[in-house]
């Protein structure tokens, strides 16, 4: 008797360990998706976003007069960011930005690429600048992390792309309580609000456009059941206690043989 309970013990402390795994390994399918083309979704202008917009030429004093004048006073390696985003152009509530001699440009819900271009445009067949070199970045950049992660809160960011991992990873991962599989992606674009549920235990979305951060996106990692099933108090995840639990009794058992 006592050996057929010591061997159910076993299986259960097995069975939970296997549960719990599922429950919190990433990407276990990733090997499916390894050999995917990857696609990333250009991100579009939005208002209330500050952009470095910096325009060059073979003669860099013919350019100086198309930068702004706040763009290049105190100009120096060691700007930064914060001060970059005061020179930087604002785009206003209608979408609008006002640049030095071009003037009032649309850059509402157009693409990096495209605003670049439409402004060398304006510098080539307006006769201002030959061959002219126009960069365009967001200053402004920023998730938001909320739930259950070690470090919730908004974080800023200057690469062009980043990913949902990445920016999860800025948070300091989820905790041992986060809920893997259902995380809420929250995205406003174009006017739009859309709300996504996205699987971390699996890597089928990681093609998806929901796996590349655009600027503004909240994430919420809710509790899981268990979490939840505590009302907040940090006592263990359950399964674990019974099975440690179950190990013991079959201890105590073999002790007493």
């Amino acid at each position: 008797m006592n050996k057929l309970f010591i061997c159910l013990s076993l299986v259960l402390l097995i069975f939970t360990s296997c549960v719990s795994k599922k429950n919190i390994l990433y990407f276990q399918d990733a090997d499916k998706y390894s050999s995917q083309n990857i696609t990333k979704l250009e991100y579009k202008i939005q208002t209330n976003d500050i952009l470095s917009i910096t325009i060059t030429s073979l003669l860099p004093e013919t350019a100086e007069p198309y930068n702004s004048l706040t763009n290049n006073a105190g100009s120096s390696n060691n700007v930064n960011i914060e001060s970059m985003k005061l020179r930087g152009y604002l785009v206003s509530n209608i979408g609008e930005i006002e640049m030095p001699i071009l003037g009032i440009i649309s850059a509402k819900n157009k693409t990096l690429f495209q605003l670049t271009k439409e402004i060398k445009n304006l510098l080539e067949q307006g006769g201002h600048l030959t061959k002219p070199g126009v960069t365009i970045r967001v200053l402004n950049s920023k998730v938001t992390i909320l739930g259950e992660v070690n470090s919730p809160g908004t974080y800023s960011f200057t690469e062009q792309y980043i990913s949902l991992p990445q920016a999860l990873g800025y948070a300091g991962d989820l905790t041992i309580s986060g809920k893997r599989k259902d995380v809420l992606l929250i995205r406003e674009s174009e006017g739009m609000r859309t709300v996504t549920h996205i699987d971390l235990t699996t890597a089928n979305w990681m093609n998806d456009s929901k796996y590349t951060i655009q600027p503004n996106d909240v994430i919420i990692v809710n509790p899981n059941t268990k979490k939840t099933q505590t009302g907040g108090y940090n006592i263990g995840d359950l399964g674990t206690l019974l099975s440690l639990s179950s190990f013991l009794i079959s201890l105590i058992f073999l002790f007493k043989k």
